[in-house]
């Protein structure tokens, strides 16, 4: 793409409205507007970054075997009456009535949607497991919107449900997706910690939010420092029994602050680290709170009817876009991780009107493109210094500077955002560098 015809309306100075660091660099960056409260127009820098973070989700969800389907925004009262939730959810759920005078709501969750789904569909226990999910807008009335995308009414979700013949086999579907989240946020380049949590409004017995460390974060975490070194691994044979993979992450303390068990705190002395973060996940297992209510039984091995064990699995796909500017930004704008960036390069023409630095850039740009590396190329006619500024606040991974004197050297200079390292390279080589 080509900056000079790219819709991408970055502001010099910081929104005065804009609080944390990723709403103002989301806002400086043109890859947001807001059109009301708590609500936004994804623009097309901001839309890319999301659908790059979707990907991964959506990779992740189905190597460990959940399907993928698509369920409606608009949900019908009455399968939240059938729950009990419809009156116990609160203000923040969006009720309204269609023209014949139903009771309609905008879902903010799809616990009983799914679970309508489920029981009109499946009878016996031996088409268990099932895991399944779908990629969806929520609207949820925040009273006081902030932060951006952060704390918005409106959000992309990842929510998917597990129903197994029983509570044996129902930890083992938590077991995977447990192992799946932390996979997917390793493809980020987050580290990710996994802390018990509150069940809330979802119900359920075992839950765990996922949070990753940032100075902004609105949660403070209180847990083990090995954490922070552990890993996944990058093959999981998801047959294998999960349960020590997930018992070796969560032996280890971790904690928001209104959990804290003091005396456990205490004994880890120098290995307690006390920090700030953002959850980007949450997931939960909730045994018959919903397939009991409503009615979603499967016929066991011994002919009688058996209400399912349920679980839900949630990610903040949008959410996760300001999560990951708040955990890597610094003091010159984004600096996005190659596995979600929005571009792979930016080329950077420092002499437009050159008519062999222009050739240059051309070329290197078509065969870029060509390798399928995407590539956003600064063609504008404007100083060197404000291509930088705009290349360095879009955090795009690679730079790639051309100017006359470097062409003329059969030479391109290269800057890698995150650490600031330059190198000069041939230009023949610049292609095949990025393509490696």
């Amino acid at each position: 793409m080509r900056l000079s015809r790219y819709f991408l309306p970055t502001l010099k100075e910081n929104p005065s409205e804009a609080q944390i660091a990723s709403h103002r660099l989301m806002l400086r960056a043109g890859m947001i507007r807001q059109s009301s409260a708590g609500i936004y127009s994804w623009l097309p820098l901001g839309l890319k970054v999301l659908q790059n973070i979707e990907k991964i989700v959506i990779q992740e969800q189905n190597a460990m075997g959940c399907q993928q389907l698509l369920m409606p925004t608009i949900q019908p009262a009455d399968l939240w009456r059938e729950s009990g939730r419809y009156d116990a959810y609160g203000p923040e759920m969006l009720r309204i009535r269609d023209r014949h005078d139903r009771d309609m709501l905008y879902g903010p969750t799809n616990e009983e949607q799914i679970t309508d789904i489920f029981r009109q569909t499946v009878r016996s226990y031996k088409d268990l497991p099932k895991w399944l999910y779908h990629i969806q807008w929520k609207f949820r009335d925040e009273i006081r919107p902030r932060f951006g995308i952060m704390r918005g009414r409106e959000f992309l979700m990842k929510d998917a449900y597990s129903f197994d013949i029983d509570g044996e086999n129902a930890r083992k579907s938590y077991n995977r997706f447990f192992v799946s989240y932390l996979k997917t946020y390793a493809r980020m380049g987050l580290k990710a910690i996994p802390m018990r949590a509150d069940t809330g409004p979802i119900g359920g017995d075992m839950s765990h939010e996922f949070v990753i460390l940032a100075d902004t974060g609105e949660t403070e975490v209180h847990c083990h420092k090995a954490l922070l070194d552990k890993t996944i691994p990058d093959n999981i044979n998801w047959d294998d029994d999960l349960q020590p993979i997930v018992d070796d992450w969560t032996s280890l303390y971790a904690v928001a602050d209104d959990q804290v068990d003091e005396k456990t705190a205490a004994s880890l002395g120098d290995d307690l680290m006390i920090a700030r973060g953002i959850e980007v996940g949450h997931i939960f297992n909730f045994g018959t709170k919903y397939s009991a209510p409503m009615g979603a039984s499967v016929n066991g091995p011994d002919g009688q009817d058996i209400d399912v064990q349920m679980g839900s699995y949630g990610i903040g796909v949008s959410r996760l876009v300001g999560a990951i500017i708040e955990a890597t930004f610094d003091d010159k704008g984004i600096v996005w991780p190659e596995s979600v960036a929005p571009f792979n390069v930016g080329l950077i023409n420092l002499k437009t009107d050159d008519t062999d630095c222009r050739n240059a850039c051309d070329n290197i740009y078509q065969q870029l493109q060509n390798a399928g590396i995407d590539v956003l190329l600064d063609d504008r006619d404007i100083r060197a210094g404000g291509k930088f500024a705009d290349m360095d606040l879009i955090g795009l991974p690679w730079q790639v500077i051309i100017g006359p004197r470097g062409v003329k050297n059969n030479q391109v200079e290269i800057k890698n955002r995150k650490t600031g390292e330059r190198e000069d390279i041939p230009l023949d080589d610049v292609v095949k560098r990025f393509a490696d």
